[in-house]
């Protein structure tokens, strides 16, 4: 029998609950990139290889958490699974807030990597699944605003709090630690997802009136066509989208610094300025997502990150240069990017392989930002022009993804899923 938990459903408050682990993934990677990158390298004396390898662990362990996450979470429930990482996430925060050397660094990059790795796949299959018909598109992209809180958060803390050294790093952990700490007792009072608990029945039971539900809750099915094409799509989609962003959150302040030759407090005011046009796109994008127009809306992002990227590998690591890629990419990933991929990677599988799918493509994603990771410092300072035009080649290769694969694919429901499951779901709990 699966704990279902209180009855009474508030799907805006379980989007926003759940959804806060987008606003703890984006706050974890910007503060570490700041905080170990800036504000910890100098006292601790990271060399640029150390940074790397920490920032690099921290993407990698992110990968393992999402690949056995996602599938716990289908097995055995969306409540359990985000309850248990965020707890592993407040721990890894705590050591990255005390640690007085690289040691206790590596520590608590791989607890914050595991925590936040788990918890995002299985968090975004219960916003969906609890989201009413017709706006489940609109609170899976809701999640994303909170990403985008998470970073503005983060930079305004970085920005103006007039600290530096090892205690503005500190400072930056100690909001993160505060915020989950606050979720984490919030998010206990939120029930299981009801679609995922009678799917789940059904599967147990063996039922003839749940085959579908059986048939997709064997993980073999997810690798077998058709469901191993959405897979593919959307794995790829957003390993290429994600090595630009990726860089940009990681290791814009490294670059800024070491390429640009400015000051971290700079950086970090700069990067605010677009993001209260970023936030209005993204209200915007959240009407227009459960609608047909979201294919043109899409289109016009996926153009917007192709030309901002486009200008580092022509002008060069400049101030301007990094600057527009932050400025013109952060509007354009409203309508694309991070945005887009969760509205499909809960559109186009079953539930029982919701979660599954998701992890497996956000740990791909991380594992290919993680090896990247490794050698982004380095790579910067060898060959910068090189380094800015693979990037741009790869923001071109996503949005033919976007634009010609993804539409091709059958939704969840043309595969066999039981397009009245959330509502049936409800009715008998």
């Amino acid at each position: 029998m699966h704990d279902i938990g209180n009855p009474t459903r508030n799907p805006w408050k379980t989007a926003i609950l759940a959804g806060m682990a987008s606003y703890l993934d984006a706050g974890a990677l910007v503060t570490s990139g700041i905080a170990i990158g800036g504000y910890y390298a100098a006292a601790l004396q990271l060399s640029a290889e150390t940074i790397g390898s920490l920032l690099g662990l921290q993407t990698l362990t992110f990968a393992a958490g999402a690949l056995f996450g996602g599938r716990l979470g289908d097995r055995f429930g969306r409540r359990k699974i985000f309850t248990l990482s965020l707890m592993l996430y407040a721990v890894g925060i705590l050591l990255l807030l005390l640690a007085p050397g690289p040691a206790l660094l590596y520590a608590g990059v791989v607890a914050t990597g595991l925590a936040i790795g788990a918890d995002l796949p299985v968090s975004l299959a219960l916003v969906n699944e609890e989201a009413p018909a017709g706006k489940k598109g609109t609170m899976v992209v809701f999640s994303s605003m909170l990403w985008l809180a998470g970073i503005v958060a983060v930079l305004v803390l970085s920005s103006f709090m007039g600290v530096q050294g090892m205690l503005g790093g500190r400072i930056l952990f100690a909001h993160l630690l505060i915020v989950a700490v606050i979720v984490l007792l919030l998010r206990l009072t939120l029930s299981e997802s009801a679609e995922w608990a009678a799917a789940r029945r059904a599967a147990d039971a063996n039922t003839t009136a749940g085959s579908e539900a059986i048939r997709f809750g064997r993980i073999r099915e997810l690798f077998r066509a058709p469901a191993v094409y959405a897979l593919l799509a959307t794995g790829l989609y957003y390993a290429a989208w994600n090595l630009g962003a990726n860089t940009l959150g990681q290791f814009g302040t490294f670059l800024w610094t070491a390429l640009a030759k400015g000051e971290v407090a700079q950086f970090s005011q700069l990067s605010l300025l677009g993001l209260p046009i970023g936030f209005v796109a993204g209200l915007v994008f959240m009407r227009v997502v459960d609608r047909p127009a979201r294919q043109v809306w899409f289109a016009a992002g996926s153009a917007l990150i192709v030309v901002a990227w486009a200008l580092p590998a022509l002008l060069g690591p400049t101030k301007f240069a990094l600057v527009a890629v932050m400025l013109i990419s952060g509007l354009g990933n409203a309508f694309a990017g991070e945005s887009i991929y969760k509205v499909w990677s809960q559109e186009l599988f079953p539930t029982l392989l919701r979660a599954t799918a998701g992890g497996v493509t956000m740990a791909f994603t991380r594992a290919v930002a993680g090896l990247a990771a490794l050698v982004t410092p380095a790579f910067a300072l060898a060959n910068t022009r090189l380094m800015f035009g693979a990037l741009f080649g790869l923001m071109l290769v996503a949005a033919v993804i976007g634009l010609v694969w993804v539409p091709r694919l059958p939704k969840a429901s043309q595969l066999g899923e039981p397009v009245e499951l959330n509502a049936a779901a409800r009715e008998t709990i």
